[in-house]
């Protein structure tokens, strides 16, 4: 019997000639990354299991990136800041963002992309449940908490139970007015927010086949939405190329054996796909946005890890584009090089800023997690009272963007840019056509 492609990196790391689902295994991490909310609790555990002058046991496999409150007049948010960066000068790491100066970067999701620590046939783990947004490159990538992060900070190893896979295909070719985003929220409402818990969910098929990077992190971003303990992509030719661009290590491909056992199989035709949205409180209580426009809106968020991309950005600029939004738009780039890509990329000759602007966005807000996981008070863009806002982020549990009182509808950044210019929940079809 074959192996899937979860199965062959977790075997690889382990040593082992094979592995199946149910195994218990110790594997290797190549990246453990960490940030402001998590860091300090990773790093306060660290030093009581390993002592107070303990050395990480290797610095090279520590990404340190501040991301979630860091613009803020928050005290305790700062401090937690000042307790990454005293920590990585006191263990020499190579890889701190530090948002005090030029190394900042942004989102960890897209930071780690983009600096080049995502590989095929690695293993990463990250103290943020949306970790698995980097198996879209085709390596094993998941959420850990502290505990079993401090544990990699001191030894680079991991103990975890191999997952079995769910395979979703997705054939054919996808319309112009489909997104990654409509593609995964079709699926969480398939199965639910527990269909996949402690399953990989491997995706394939010729429609994913020509989607960028982007739209493939944006899949792989949300399967934790079902429960999955990851979500993966076999890299190829787009893969490769992305990766080169940015990092000189080595790596190897891996794809799923045709004889590979999978717990379930799912197959969409990528034409029959509608643009979705899922409603108050939950990823899986999704809809067609064209049945939706009864749904008044009077805000609209693109930005976050999940709808934060240039990519976010370039399709919610065809919406917008000579039209005005109707309620507060608030814009939030996901790293500071699509911060300045908003400025050199353009569209008909306009930057997309100017676009923007000239719809009546608000202007973007320096690039970090902001409103997305609420925040401080003085979070750019977070909710208050009973505000309705359609968001290109990946959740919308109660209080998740600021307020308990508030609701967050999840959508594509082409049906949050629709609903912006019409006030309603709109498929953007009604708008593009």
């Amino acid at each position: 019997m074959g192996m899937t492609i979860t199965e062959k990196i977790l075997a690889k790391s382990a040593g082992r000639a094979t592995v199946a689902p149910g195994d218990n295994i110790w594997v290797n991490a190549d990246i453990l990354m960490t940030h402001d909310v998590c860091g300090p609790g990773t790093i306060g555990i660290f030093k009581r299991e390993f002592g107070d002058t303990a050395k990480v046991c290797d610095p090279e496999k520590i990404v340190l990136t501040p991301d979630h409150y860091i613009f803020t007049e928050d005290d305790k948010c700062l401090r937690n800041i000042d307790a990454c960066r005293q920590f990585a000068h006191e263990q020499g790491l190579p890889y701190f963002y530090d948002p005090a100066d030029d190394t900042y970067s942004g989102v960890c999701h897209l930071t780690l992309p983009q600096k080049g620590h995502c590989r095929p046939g690695e293993i990463m783990f990250g103290t943020d449940s949306h970790t698995c947004t980097h198996g879209a490159f085709g390596e094993f990538a998941t959420g850990i908490g502290n505990t079993d992060a401090a544990f990699i900070m001191g030894t680079g190893k991991l103990l975890i139970k191999v997952p079995a896979t769910m395979k979703f295909t997705i054939r054919g070719t996808l319309p112009a007015y489909i997104m990654a985003k409509d593609v995964i929220l079709r699926i969480i409402g398939d199965i639910g927010v527990d269909g996949a818990t402690y399953r990989t969910m491997e995706f394939d098929g010729e429609a994913l086949a020509t989607l960028s990077m982007d739209e493939r992190m944006t899949i792989c971003n949300m399967a934790i939405e079902a429960g999955a303990k990851n979500g993966i992509i076999a890299a190829d030719d787009v893969t490769e190329k992305y990766v080169k661009e940015r990092t000189n290590k080595p790596y190897t491909c891996f794809e799923s054996d045709a004889d590979a056992e999978f717990y379930s199989k799912h197959e969409y035709n990528g034409e029959d796909l509608e643009p979705v949205v899922a409603l108050p409180h939950s990823p899986d209580n999704t809809a067609k946005a064209a049945a939706c426009s009864d749904w008044t809106i009077n805000r609209a968020y693109i930005g976050s890890c999940t709808g934060g991309k240039i990519t976010d950005f370039i399709a919610a600029a065809k919406v917008l584009k000579g039209r005005k939004v109707a309620v507060d738009t608030f814009l939030v780039p996901a790293t500071v090089e699509i911060q300045r890509q908003l400025t050199t990329e353009t569209m008909d000759g306009k930057p997309l800023i100017q676009i923007f602007r000239e719809a009546g966005c608000i202007d973007p807000a320096p690039p970090s997690c902001a409103a997305c996981l609420g925040g401080p008070i003085d979070t750019f863009g977070r909710l208050n009272s009973t505000e309705v806002c359609i968001s290109t982020t990946n959740r919308n549990f109660v209080g998740r963007m600021g307020s308990k009182s508030a609701s967050v509808i999840l959508a594509s950044p082409l049906t949050a840019a629709a609903s912006a210019v019409t006030g309603h929940i709109t498929d953007p079809r009604a708008v593009m056509e």
